[in-house]
C-alpha cells in the first residue's frame, strides 16, 4: 500500500536523457510495459514537445526538483544522463521516488550510495551500476565469484564495438578514462567470437564497486575495441603521454569530437568475468550486439523490478539485488549469449 513516504505505485516514470541513444530505447521499452506512464525529459524544450515529454535539466538541481514537484506522481526516475553531483539522486530519494542510475562515474556512484539512509527514511529504492559495464559485468562477476567459493582475484574484460554510435556523454567518459593514470598491465584474453585479444586497464567503476560489495581484494577491468586498429591507436596514444593534455578543456573537446566521428568496427560487445581462488578458475561471458541497446534493456528491467515490488528501501548496486541475479539469462531472448568457461588467462 502506498503511503506519503513511499513511491507512487502507479506513478509516472521520468527518463532524464530520454532523447539520447540509451534514453530513447529505455523510454520505448518501458512505454510498452507501462503504457501512458513514461515521460522522457531533456534540456531542449522543443524536443520535449516533440517527444511528449518535459524540459528538465539535471545540471540544475532546483529545476529538477521543480519538475518532480510539478509532475507530482512520479514513481521512478531512470537517469540516462550523468549529473554533476548527487543532488538529482537526493531530490528523488527525499521524495520517495525510486531511482535507476546508469552512470559509470566512481565518485558520483559513491556519493549516491551514501544516500542509503535517505532512501530508508522515504521508502524509496535506488539501484546503481546499471547497464553493460558496469551492470552485466557486475552480475557476471558475482556469479563467477560464487562459483569459486569466494574469489581472491577477479579480472573483468570488456570489448566494445567501435562502429557503434555512442552518445556524447559516453565519448567524453572514454576520453577521460584514457587520460587517467594506471599501474595495472594489459592482459591477453580469449573473447568468444573475437579470438585472443589484448585488453588494457581502464577505469570502469565496477572494479572499485566489487571490492566492496563482494569483498574481493583484487579486481581489475580492462578494455579493448572490436577493431584491433582502433584499440592499437587509442592505447598507443595513451603510452605516448599525449592524452594527458585531455585534462584541459580545449584538447579534451577536440579529442572528444574526433573520437565521436570515428567508426572503424562493428556493434558487437563482449563482457568477461574471470574469478580465481586457490587454483580454481571460472569465467562467465556475455556477448551481444549494440551495447547501448543492452544498457537500455538492463535499465528497463531494473526499473520494472522496482515498480512491481522490488527490493526493500535503500541504495544498492545491481549485484546486490538477488532477484536480478539471472538477468543475463533473461536477456537471451533479446540476443544476449551467456557462457561459462573454465579455462583462460591466469
Amino acid at each position: 500500500m502506498t503511503t506519503a513516504n513511499s513511491p507512487v505505485a502507479d506513478g509516472r516514470i521520468l527518463v532524464p536523457g530520454g532523447y539520447g541513444a540509451v534514453g530513447t530505447a529505455v523510454a520505448a521499452i518501458l512505454g510498452q510495459w507501462f503504457p501512458g506512464r513514461v515521460v522522457p525529459g531533456g534540456r531542449s524544450a522543443d524536443r520535449a514537445r516533440q517527444h511528449g515529454g518535459v524540459r528538465v535539466d539535471v545540471n540544475d538541481p532546483q529545476d529538477f526538483r521543480t519538475v518532480l514537484d510539478r509532475l507530482g506522481d512520479v514513481g521512478a526516475v531512470v537517469l540516462c544522463v550523468e549529473p554533476p553531483d548527487e543532488s538529482v539522486a537526493r531530490a528523488c530519494l527525499e521524495r520517495g521516488v525510486h531511482l535507476v542510475d546508469i552512470g559509470a562515474d566512481e565518485r558520483l556512484l559513491g556519493a549516491v550510495a551514501a544516500l542509503h539512509d535517505t532512501a530508508l527514511d522515504s521508502g524509496a529504492s535506488a539501484v546503481l551500476s546499471v547497464g553493460v559495464a558496469p551492470g552485466l559485468s557486475n552480475l557476471l562477476a558475482r556469479r563467477a565469484h560464487e562459483e569459486v567459493g569466494g574469489a581472491q582475484r577477479i579480472d573483468l574484460t570488456v570489448l566494445l564495438g567501435s562502429g557503434e554510435r555512442h552518445g556524447a556523454d559516453a565519448v567524453r567518459w572514454t576520453v577521460a578514462g584514457l587520460a587517467a593514470p594506471t599501474t595495472a598491465r594489459p592482459l591477453r584474453v580469449e573473447l568468444p567470437g573475437h579470438g585472443l585479444r589484448t585488453a588494457h586497464p581502464f577505469p570502469f567503476s565496477d572494479q572499485h564497486t566489487l571490492t566492496g560489495t563482494l569483498g574481493v581484494p583484487r579486481v581489475t577491468t580492462r578494455l579493448c575495441l572490436d577493431s584491433r586498429a582502433a584499440t592499437a591507436l587509442l592505447f598507443g596514444l595513451r603510452r605516448t603521454g599525449l592524452l594527458r593534455a585531455a585534462d584541459r578543456p580545449l584538447p579534451r573537446r577536440l579529442l572528444t569530437d574526433a573520437l565521436g566521428r570515428v567508426h572503424l568496427g562493428g556493434d558487437a560487445f563482449v563482457v568477461r568475468a574471470d574469478a580465481y581462488r586457490d587454483g580454481l578458475h571460472v569465467a562467465r561471458v556475455a556477448r551481444g550486439l549494440r551495447q547501448s541497446r543492452f544498457t537500455a534493456l538492463v535499465a528497463a528491467h531494473v526499473a520494472r523490478h522496482l515498480l512491481t515490488g522490488g527490493p526493500a528501501p535503500g541504495v544498492r548496486h545491481v549485484e546486490e539485488v538477488p532477484a536480478l541475479a539471472d538477468l543475463p539469462e533473461r536477456l537471451a531472448g533479446d540476443g544476449l549469449t551467456v557462457l561459462r568457461l573454465t579455462d583462460g588467462p591466469r
